[in-house]
């Protein structure tokens, strides 16, 4: 999957958790705020994976300009 792919289901679990953490302080429901509290972290999780192979095609892509420079 790419940068983009888990950015984008990160913030997805990321809302979702809120979402589910609201509705469970709403509701008087522990169960369904430690999901959400989980989800929450599950997407925050993904989303730095997203960012770190972002960051690793940046440097590569770096490397390689830098290598062709010097051909």
């Amino acid at each position: 999957m790419g940068s983009t792919a888990d950015k984008i289901k990160g913030k997805a679990n990321e809302w979702t958790g809120e979402a589910k953490q609201g509705i469970g302080k709403a509701t008087d429901n522990e169960k369904l705020q430690g999901e959400g509290a989980a989800q929450e972290l599950k997407g925050k999780g993904q989303q730095a994976l997203g960012a770190g192979k972002e960051a690793a095609k940046d440097a590569a892509n770096k490397v390689a300009d830098a290598a062709n420079k010097n051909l």
